[in-house]
């Protein structure tokens, strides 16, 4: 277990802790000494042979005393990306075995929330069987930002066609907006920007609450420096607006955070530093 907060224990489900691309690729705007900046914020994040970011490739499992629900499903196997040669066609085990090792099953799945519709969030919402590609979680209704469904539905793109329309077809999904909540204890967060309806989580109550960014952030390093652009923002800056308010947010409330694609162990407190803020684990 990572976390308990209050009565919900959170799993980290671990698929991927590679290089992926360089801090000048992911950070356009940050300047020319950016890899040296990622470095002095977040040690070890730049892999010293290839110079690319080491960006972990991770969900959360959130088993409350009534409900297992899972934020995001990572990559998957067997899916279409040949722009990442390093996701295209996988065929790895750790994702099953990170859930196995929180003693869950597929079947055991309640819930799988979406915080957005990008290929590393969504790929094993379904997986190959016979050749068809079916829903992995048979008995979970997924949770799916409408605003991201109707882009990505018109697109047509691969990752809609294995990732989220055999789900659809299924009868398995709810489109849902910033605001909703499941149960008492879990409630999405609007961080429009990286994608037109990308929600972060608010897990727990008053009494003690985390967040799970999703990718209204990246890495420790945008708590200081928000206002740079991420190569796959689709409205980079209304991402920087959302960014802003998700640190205004977590560092007055002191709550947890935890990083979706923070260097391990993705989980600290944002305080605020003047105009920006600072990461402490």
């Amino acid at each position: 277990m990572l976390y308990k907060v209050g009565d919900i224990e959170v799993w980290r489900i671990l698929e991927i802790h590679e290089p992926f691309l360089t801090p000048e690729e992911l950070y356009p705007t940050a300047g020319p000494d950016v890899a040296a900046i990622v470095e002095s914020y977040a040690p070890g994040s730049v892999c010293r042979q290839s110079g690319r970011m080491i960006l972990p490739i991770q969900g959360f499992l959130l088993k409350t005393p009534y409900h297992n629900i899972l934020v995001d499903s990572c990559v998957g196997n067997g899916k279409t990306v040949p722009g990442m040669p390093d996701w295209h066609k996988r065929s790895g085990t750790r994702f099953q075995s990170s859930l196995k090792a929180a003693g869950v099953n597929f079947e055991d799945i309640d819930y799988v929330l979406c915080t957005h519709l990008h290929t590393d969030h969504v790929g094993w919402n379904t997986q190959l069987v016979d050749g068809r590609w079916v829903p992995t979680f048979p008995n979970a209704h997924y949770l799916i930002p409408s605003a991201d469904e109707k882009v990505h539905r018109l697109g047509n793109g691969d990752m809609y066609l294995e990732s989220i329309l055999p789900v659809v077809e299924a009868g398995q999904v709810e489109l849902v907006q910033a605001g909703h909540m499941l149960g008492d204890h879990v409630t999405l967060i609007p961080t429009p920007g990286h994608t037109p309806g990308h929600v972060s989580i608010l897990v727990g109550d008053a009494n003690c609450e985390a967040v799970i960014t999703g990718d209204a952030l990246h890495s420790t390093v945008q708590c200081c420096y928000p206002d740079w652009h991420f190569k796959y923002d689709s409205d980079a800056e209304m991402a920087v607006s959302s960014r802003i308010q998700l640190l205004e947010r977590v560092s007055e409330a002191g709550c947890i955070v935890l990083g979706s694609h923070f260097a391990l162990p993705s989980i600290g407190r944002v305080t605020r530093e003047g105009e920006a803020f600072r990461w402490n684990e």
